[in-house]
C-alpha cells in the first residue's frame, strides 16, 4: 500500500502542469483572468509566477490602443524566452478582433475568442502543442452568454464582473466588436458573489463592466437596474466598501447620486468618461450627451459630496479636433471641478466610423495636447488633494511598499504615504491628512496617530 501511494505522489507531481497569466488593459479583464486561473487550479494545474518556467502561458489582451496590441507581441516574446517550449494562448479583446493576425505571431500556439476564452481548459485539449495555431474565435454575434468573474488573492481590492458588452457603438470604440452586445449578471448573482468574496477578508470591492450603467440586460431584455443592484450591494455584510468604476454620464443618475451619498459602503469616487469638452467633438463620437450634462452631473455630485473625488476620461486628437476645439476642451475642463484625468491619445482602430474620417490631426499635435492635459490633470489632483490636507479618512493600505513608506487609498481615492509597517496592509485604518510630499502623495501622521475606525 505505502509502495503504491508513493508512486501516486510521484505520477502527480511529475504531471502538474504550471501555468502564469498576464493581464493587459482594464479592470474587467483582470476580473476575468483571475476567474480563469481558478479554473485552472480547481483542475490540478500549479498556477505560478510569469518568470518560474511555465508549462502554460495565458495572456489576455487589451484592444483599446495600437501600443496594446504592440504589448501583446512583446509579452509573448518573453515568455518564450523564459519557457521556450511553453504553450502560449492569447485571450482577450485583441484575440477577439484580430485572430488571424495573433496566430500568425511567432510562438502562439492558441487564440481564443471572447466566447470560447471561459471554455479553454475544455477546449485547448490538455494543451498538446501542434503544427499549426489553434484559432477558435467565433463571429461577436456568439458572445450572448454572461459569464461571472472576480479577481480574488491578487490585489487588496476586488475586481467585480456585473456587466459585459455595450450597444453604444461609439465612433472610436471597438468595444462593441471584441465583446459583443451590452448584457448583465443578475443581482441575486453579483449579491452572492460578494458575500463569497466578504469570506475572504477582501474589503474593497470594485463593480466593473464595459459599461456599468447599461446594467441589467438579460437574454436581450432589460430586466433591472443597476440602481437597484446597488441598493443591495450596500446591505451585504462584512464588506467594508464599495465603489463603482467607470459611468457613463448620461447613465449615472441623481437616484445614484443620492444614493452613494448616504450610502454605508459606496465610496465618494466616481469616475465619468467625457471624452471630449466640446459638443461639436461629442456630436463627431457619436457619445449620448452633450456637455451640459456633464456639468449637471458634476454638480449634483459636488452638492452632495463636497469631499468626492471626480475623475475623467478625455480623448485628444480625435478627427476634426482643430485648435479651438481643443482649447475648448481644455478650458471646460480647466473650470470644472474634478480630481484628476486619464488622458487617451487618440489612435486608429480599424473597422470603426472615425477611422474613415477626415481633418486627420497629425500625431505630433495629438502627443503635445496629451501633454497639456496630463499637466492639467496634476494641477487638478495637487488642488483636489490640498483641499482635503487636515481632515481625516480612512485608508486601506495595501502591500505597496517603497522607500520605506507603505501607501493606500482613502475612500476618496487620495493616495495615502505612512511608515511601513507589515500590520497595516490590507487593514482599514483612520488617518489625518498631513502634508503632500515630494512624490506627489499625502503624508499621514506617525503610525502611533493610526488608529482603527470603530
Amino acid at each position: 500500500m505505502k509502495i503504491n501511494y508513493l508512486c501516486n505522489l510521484i505520477v502527480r507531481s511529475v504531471i502538474v502542469k504550471k501555468v502564469a497569466f498576464y493581464t493587459l488593459g482594464c479592470k474587467l479583464n483582470f476580473s476575468e483572468t483571475s476567474t480563469i486561473s481558478r479554473q485552472f487550479e480547481e483542475k490540478g494545474y500549479l498556477k505560478v509566477d510569469f518568470q518560474e518556467k511555465p508549462d502554460i502561458f495565458i495572456i489576455n489582451t487589451c484592444s483599446v490602443t495600437e501600443n496594446a496590441d504592440k504589448k501583446c507581441k512583446k509579452i509573448v516574446k518573453e515568455a518564450k524566452k523564459i519557457s521556450p517550449n511553453s504553450y502560449v494562448t492569447i485571450i482577450g479583446c485583441y484575440a477577439q478582433l484580430k485572430p488571424k493576425e495573433i496566430s500568425e505571431i511567432e510562438g502562439v500556439d492558441a487564440v481564443l475568442g471572447a466566447a470560447e476564452k471561459f471554455r479553454l481548459i475544455e477546449l485547448l485539449d490538455d494543451f498538446a502543442k501542434a503544427q499549426e495555431t489553434k484559432v477558435l474565435a467565433s463571429e461577436i454575434q456568439q458572445a450572448t452568454v454572461f459569464n461571472n468573474a472576480y479577481s480574488i488573492n491578487d490585489r487588496t481590492r476586488t475586481f467585480l464582473k456585473v456587466q459585459d458588452g455595450c450597444n453604444y457603438g461609439c465612433a472610436f470604440c471597438t468595444i462593441p466588436l471584441a465583446r459583443g452586445k451590452s448584457r448583465s449578471n443578475t443581482i441575486e448573482s453579483v449579491v452572492q458573489s460578494a458575500r463569497e468574496i466578504a469570506e475572504t477578508n477582501v474589503k474593497e470591492i470594485v463593480l466593473t463592466g464595459v459599461n456599468i450603467g447599461d446594467f441589467g440586460i438579460v437574454d436581450g431584455k432589460r430586466n433591472e437596474r443597476l440602481a437597484d443592484l446597488v441598493c443591495a450591494l450596500d446591505e451585504v455584510e462584512r464588506i467594508n466598501r464599495l465603489r463603482i468604476s467607470s459611468i457613463e454620464p448620461n447613465l449615472l443618475t441623481n437616484e445614484i447620486i443620492s444614493f452613494v451619498a448616504k450610502s454605508k459602503r459606496f465610496v465618494p469616487h466616481f469616475h465619468i468618461p467625457l471624452q471630449s469638452g466640446s459638443n461639436t467633438i461629442l456630436r463627431k463620437m457619436g457619445r449620448r450627451y452633450l456637455r451640459e450634462l456633464y456639468v449637471d452631473r458634476v454638480t449634483k455630485i459636488k452638492t452632495l459630496m463636497p469631499h468626492a473625488c471626480i475623475g475623467v476620461d478625455v480623448i485628444v486628437g480625435f478627427p476634426g479636433e482643430t485648435d479651438d476645439l481643443f482649447l475648448e476642451t481644455y478650458n471646460f475642463l480647466n473650470e470644472l471641478d474634478i480630481s484628476y484625468l486619464h488622458v487617451f491619445t487618440y489612435s486608429e482602430r480599424a473597422n470603426t466610423r472615425a477611422a474613415e474620417m477626415e481633418d486627420v490631426v497629425p500625431m505630433k499635435k495629438r502627443n503635445e495636447r496629451s501633454k497639456m492635459l496630463r499637466i492639467l490633470s496634476e494641477k487638478k489632483r495637487r488642488k483636489f488633494y490640498t483641499e482635503n490636507l487636515g481632515k481625516t479618512f480612512t485608508v486601506l493600505f495595501e502591500e505597496d511598499v517603497e522607500d520605506g513608506k507603505i501607501h493606500g487609498f482613502t475612500e476618496n481615492y487620495i493616495r495615502v504615504a505612512a511608515k511601513y509597517d507589515p500590520m497595516l496592509i490590507n487593514e482599514l485604518k483612520t488617518v489625518t491628512l498631513d502634508q503632500i510630499n515630494d512624490k506627489g502623495n499625502v503624508e499621514v501622521r506617525e503610525p502611533e496617530f493610526v488608529y482603527e475606525k470603530h
